[in-house]
């Protein structure tokens, strides 16, 4: 799979019908990010600002030619036909911000982006910034700054704040990626991992997870067997008794439900299979720029 992120990619937005849709363009635009075009149905022809509205995301390829990424907004039940859409369209990379998409749609979706060979981040995805450099996504970009450090996140809110840490550590970021928020989301922990070890800005990475996900496990047993870039991780709700997903309270529910509740037994397994794979694991949040620098990295 191959992962397109130049400044000048060419960027289409499916959906506006929201504030945060109308707030993210914005802040992309003024960023820099090459937003070409507009998916609005009904509203073919117009414009929203300088941006041209299509009906159809065929009829916006065929407008402005190849499209590299969509940044799909519109409603959780309507996110399976607009990637689909998009996919069929030959758009090879979807960030959909959209969150809680039912997960019968995510799976279908999942497969037919396998068949594709499309990639997939979320959906809940806050996107992707390569501060200084492209803003794919929901991101205060304020917040962030270059350096050689990148954060692959499960949890919106946590990132930001590592980020925060890491910049008064002097220590910027290279990339940051948030791969979604929903129990079930395209690409993996594991897929960025690999990808990182050949990025040339990165140094060192933060893992930020949340301890109750199926992927911790899978993501912890592949670094313990490779020896790749330095890895430091911050498992969110390391210390709550009863570990749930951060995010609201139907996917809360429909988790509890549907999966039985980890117990600390199995949350300590995951800790000290970091530990073997000698990746720090932070208690705090304060302690990760500590731990970057303990690994020695010429940051």
């Amino acid at each position: 799979m191959t992962i397109d992120l130049q400044p000048a990619s060419r960027v289409l937005i499916q959906g506006v019908d929201n504030p945060l849709a109308i707030a993210a363009i914005s802040r992309m635009l003024t960023y820099g990010t090459n937003i070409v075009g507009i998916i609005i149905a009904g509203s073919g022809g117009q414009k929203l600002g300088d941006l041209p509205i299509f009906d159809l995301v065929e009829e916006a390829q065929a407008g402005l030619g190849s499209i590299e990424t969509s940044l799909i907004f519109v409603p959780a039940y309507e996110v399976l036909d607009a990637a689909l859409e998009a996919i069929a369209a030959g758009i090879p990379q979807l960030v959909i911000v959209t969150r809680g998409v039912p997960p019968l749609d995510t799976i279908r979706l999942l497969r037919q982006a396998s068949i594709t060979n499309t990639l997939i981040l979320g959906s809940g995805s806050a996107g992707i910034i390569i501060p200084n450099q492209l803003l794919l996504g929901i991101y205060q970009p304020q917040l962030f700054s270059p350096g050689k450090v990148a954060i692959i996140s499960r949890n919106q809110s946590l990132t930001a704040e590592i980020a925060s840490e890491l910049n008064q550590a002097n220590l910027g970021q290279s990339i940051v990626i948030h791969i979604g928020s929903d129990p079930l989301v395209g690409s993996s922990c594991r897929l960025w991992l690999e990808w990182l070890q050949s990025d040339p800005l990165t140094e060192s990475i933060v893992l930020v997870g949340d301890i109750c996900w199926d992927s911790e496990a899978a993501t912890a047993a592949y670094l313990l067997v490779q020896q790749g870039k330095p890895v430091v991780a911050y498992l969110a709700g390391i210390h709550a008794s009863t570990p749930h997903p951060l995010t609201d309270a139907a996917i809360v529910l429909s988790h509890t439900l549907s999966k039985p509740i980890h117990n600390a037994d199995t949350i300590q397994q995951r800790i000290e299979t970091y530990k073997r794979a000698k990746i720090p694991v932070a208690k705090k949040i304060g302690q990760i720029p500590h731990l970057l620098k303990k690994l020695g990295n010429k940051i």
